[in-house]
């Protein structure tokens, strides 16, 4: 037990109904922003957006979750994770449904920011009520928590296509993720959840303020690590679509290699971290998804035939990366309010470095003619991670991160002894 939870009764274990509710809010993290680019040549057509326009398609959101994770954090201690929570999913839902009325590429990029601050909000509060409710499975909660993200993914990526297709109107294919989004905030607005009730119950002199992280190395060495490892997942969101139809495939088949590769990912999530889970050090698993990732960007620069194993395997990379990026992160504090701290660190300036990723690689685009060199360059990223990952030996934990919310710790156990005496 920390210091900063002495006094304060263990927060109860959540069961099947709160794993569910994780993951219907979670499946909304990402719909938003993968049914734009399978629609791309249509927004493009009638918006008359380029290249660096639609990378912004990207590129905001993923700032605008950026920002959020970080002020989430503040706000969330101010209002509670329930409302923070709630608000997250009504601004996704609003972005979302504005998007039927889209008229130029302005609407477009203002709902694509204003869905990014909702899904940073979330994304801030969501891994501290994770570790809350499952104490002792943080790492398999937080990989169904992944899985159900990037299960979102692929749901925006094959169904945006499929709607747009049925109802004659692109509009409908963005649009129409409103309605899941609304029916998490309705379900999460009524439910009774004992680990939000905990966050929302936790000190309010905030013993897990993301501003101590500021002053912290191995912080700034977690964010801008999660931020690399991710760049290649953003990339692929804004252009994979657009590779294959580059090569003549229609917006059905090229949203569907999205989907695949969301699909993999999914699968990555769930189980890599059930496998890592008896081993605290996560480095072997880490650079195995890694070496997967490098796999895959080197069969897309090369113009390897087999597409679809190509890009199942960088979504296996992909996924399993950030599941155990959420589990490293988490693992390094007990507290539940500073291990997600932490992580709202991490997710912070984690996003605001792989929304430069599209922009990066769309410019590559551009100037070259191809993604080809935009692949290469992926690749060599996750290259040079290799011997970085090496850094976050478990043994290390302690003293990289000992201390970093010494002084909360100590208020709060003098808040528990003044209550106690009194």
């Amino acid at each position: 037990m920390t210091a900063a939870t002495a006094g304060r009764p263990p927060a109860k274990m959540q069961g099947l109904g709160f794993a569910l509710l994780v993951v219907l809010i979670a499946i909304n993290l990402r719909a938003f922003l993968t049914s734009t680019s399978p629609l791309l040549d249509e927004i493009r057509a009638e918006t008359g957006l380029g290249f660096r326009g639609a990378s912004m398609l990207t590129m905001l959101p993923m700032l605008a979750m950026g920002v959020m994770s970080l002020v989430g954090v503040s706000l969330g201690g101010r209002i509670g994770a329930r409302a923070g929570v709630l608000c997250g999913l009504a601004a996704i839902a609003v972005a979302c449904g504005g998007r039927l009325f889209a008229e130029d590429a302005a609407w477009l990029l203002v709902s694509a920011a204003v869905a990014g601050v909702g899904v940073g909000l979330v994304q801030a509060l969501m891994p501290g009520v994770v570790k809350r409710g499952y104490p002792a499975h943080t790492g398999m909660a937080m990989g169904l928590y992944s899985a159900a993200l990037m299960g979102g993914g692929g749901l925006g990526a094959i169904g945006a296509p499929w709607l747009a297709h049925a109802s004659g109107d692109w509009h409908a294919g963005l649009a129409v993720w409103a309605l899941p989004a609304l029916f998490a905030a309705v379900i999460w607005a009524c439910s009774r959840s004992d680990a939000a009730a905990a966050v929302d119950g936790a000190d309010s002199e905030e013993p897990g303020n993301w501003r101590r992280c500021l002053r912290n190395p191995r912080a700034w060495m977690l964010a801008c690590y999660f931020g690399l490892i991710n760049g290649g997942y953003t990339s692929l969101v804004a252009w994979l679509p657009q590779f294959y139809a580059a090569k003549g495939w229609d917006a059905a088949h090229t949203g569907s290699m999205l989907t695949w590769m969301t699909g993999a990912q999914l699968v990555s999530a769930l189980t890599v971290p059930v496998l890592a889970r008896r081993h605290r050090d996560l480095r072997p698993w880490l650079i195995a998804m890694l070496l997967l990732q490098v796999a895959g960007f080197a069969a897309l620069a090369l113009g390897a035939p087999m597409a679809v194993t190509a890009v199942g395997v960088l979504g296996l990379g992909l996924g399993g990366a950030f599941a155990l990026c959420m589990a490293l992160a988490l693992d390094h504090l007990r507290h539940p309010e500073q291990a997600g701290a932490l992580a709202a660190f991490m997710q912070g300036v984690g996003f605001m470095v792989a929304a430069l990723s599209p922009l990066v690689t769309g410019w590559m685009r551009e100037h070259a003619g191809g993604f080809e060199a935009a692949w290469t360059y992926l690749g060599v990223v996750a290259v040079l991670l290799l011997p970085l990952t090496w850094r976050f030996d478990p043994r290390s934990y302690v003293g990289a991160v000992g201390g970093l919310f010494a002084r909360a710790d100590a208020r709060a156990v003098r808040k528990n002894r003044m209550s106690l005496d009194l």
